[in-house]
């Protein structure tokens, strides 16, 4: 018994840590590029793929990874036409949450956990899904090595990035990709509603203590792992939802974050 508890755990320490160390590079991105509710309806997006996958008996990885690809295809495609950006990614993530919750709730003669995939259960990671988080956090990982001095350069100046020959919107599509991709991997562990938290929290944690971007991502990776592995604890202990818990810790460590840099701010200035 002690053992299969142990190797239930085990599985999902790895899970987060798989999903911490794809979303925190990302998340970087993200903060920078100030994408916060690009993040939000690309994970919304996955639950409507999440229905569609069980009504046609595919993989729920699968669905999710489309929805998600063709949510955040169709913001960039739509982004300056005549809508402000916050506003039109608040249309399109609201209305694909309400579209694939809807969905779900036609699906008869299947039985499906809705809380699972809105909030995480990290608790039921197979050795399958183990082998899918670990697969996409690979891809996500090698995308970023591959563009990363152009995805900085065009978040830093797109102009800049103009000149030294690159093309700007084909970075935002590898970034779009990328974001799929950890939406995909990242919804059995903290679910559709937490998965922008697991990608911001952490970056705007290191964010402070960061002095290059390289260093900003590190950072954001241990602390994501910290995050995941604190909140899997706290959970296990005090029989708390696992998703949740495990932003309540990023949560907690980026106001702890947050006041030492004031303190230190505050030194600063007094020498």
């Amino acid at each position: 018994m002690t053992s299969l508890l142990d190797s239930f755990l085990i599985r999902a320490a790895l899970a987060g840590i798989g999903v911490a160390i794809a979303a925190a590079p990302l998340g970087c991105f993200v903060v920078w590029r100030r994408m916060a509710y690009f993040g939000d309806a690309t994970a919304h997006a996955a639950i409507l793929g999440v229905a569609l996958s069980l009504a046609f008996s595919t993989s729920i990885f699968a669905g999710a990874l489309v929805a998600a690809l063709v949510m955040a295809l169709t913001v960039s495609a739509l982004s300056g036409r005549g809508y402000a950006m916050d506003t039109l990614l608040g249309v399109l993530a609201h209305s694909a949450l309400a579209f694939g919750l809807v969905a779900v709730s036609f699906l008869s003669g299947v039985r499906i956990d809705l809380m699972a995939y809105l909030f995480g259960d990290i608790l039921a990671v197979s050795q399958t899904d183990l082998a899918v988080i670990w697969g996409g956090t690979a891809l996500v990982l090698a995308l970023l090595w591959w563009r990363w001095s152009a995805l900085l350069l065009s978040s830093l100046n797109q102009d800049l990035a103009y000149a030294a020959g690159l093309n700007p919107r084909r970075e935002q599509m590898v970034l779009t990709v990328a974001l799929a991709l950890v939406v995909a991997v990242a919804i059995k562990v903290v679910g559709v509603l937490l998965i922008a938290a697991l990608l911001i929290i952490p970056a705007a944690t290191a964010r402070p203590f960061a002095t290059t971007p390289e260093r900003m991502g590190m950072i954001a990776a241990a602390l994501g792992t910290i995050s995941s592995v604190g909140g899997l604890v706290l959970s296990y202990h005090f029989d708390t939802p696992t998703g949740p818990s495990i932003v309540c810790v990023a949560a907690v460590l980026f106001t702890l974050s947050s006041i030492g840099s004031a303190l230190r701010h505050r030194v600063a200035r007094q020498i």
